[in-house]
């Protein structure tokens, strides 16, 4: 059955799990919400959202430069003790979530942060294409959703499959390292560079 944004939104209410594993849950559970919600605390995903809700304000500034310094990423990740924060475990997961911006380019971290004109934009564009391509008018739609949910999977660094194993994303990542430290993690912000990327075409 056909997962629904209203119930995708339900079920991340009651768990603040990730929006990929609340519509994962919701289909494996053919819409029912109990069991969705079971599915979804049976994978621990529900307890590791518990946990998103506690304050960090610990943590680091992770630098990496890749390809002989053509590419520079700067990272900010947050936990709630210094403890985490001094951690191997927490450094590493630091340099892998690096890694992973220095080699997929994403440009916000989550859905939420792409800003709704780009988003119009985008849907703007996918439309175009869509009939330039001589699709059917009452499918349209359809394809620029389509392409729009592309977007979003290359665009927003929680969404993008993760480089080292691309069956899980890197939001699942996450939560699997807030359920194995027990504490809350916070990726803040990150910025990428790229030698030459702002030079005048």
């Amino acid at each position: 059955m056909a997962v629904t944004t209203e119930q995708i939104k339900e079920i991340r209410e009651a768990t603040s799990a990730g929006f990929m594993d609340c519509r994962n849950a919701l289909e494996q559970a053919d819409g029912d919400f109990d069991k969705a919600v079971d599915f979804l605390r049976e994978k621990g995903l529900a307890k590791a959202a518990k946990r998103a809700g506690r304050e960090a304000s610990e943590g680091m500034i992770e630098l990496y430069s890749h390809g002989d310094g053509r590419v520079g990423v700067m990272l900010e990740i947050n936990s709630e003790t210094d403890f985490v924060a001094r951690s191997d475990d927490f450094r590493e997961f630091a340099h892998e979530l690096a890694l992973q911006i220095a080699a997929m380019s994403p440009q916000y971290i989550s859905e939420e942060d792409i800003p709704a004109e780009v988003l119009e934009h985008e849907t703007e564009i996918a439309r175009k294409q869509a009939l330039e391509e001589g699709k059917p008018e009452n499918i349209v739609d359809r394809i620029a959703e389509g392409r729009l949910k592309k977007f979003k999977d290359d665009a927003c660094l929680l969404r993008q499959p993760y480089i080292r194993d691309d069956s899980i994303t890197i939001e699942k990542l996450l939560h699997e390292k807030i359920l194995s430290l027990g504490e809350n993690i916070v990726i803040r912000r990150f910025a990428r560079w790229e030698v030459g990327e702002f030079m005048a075409q």
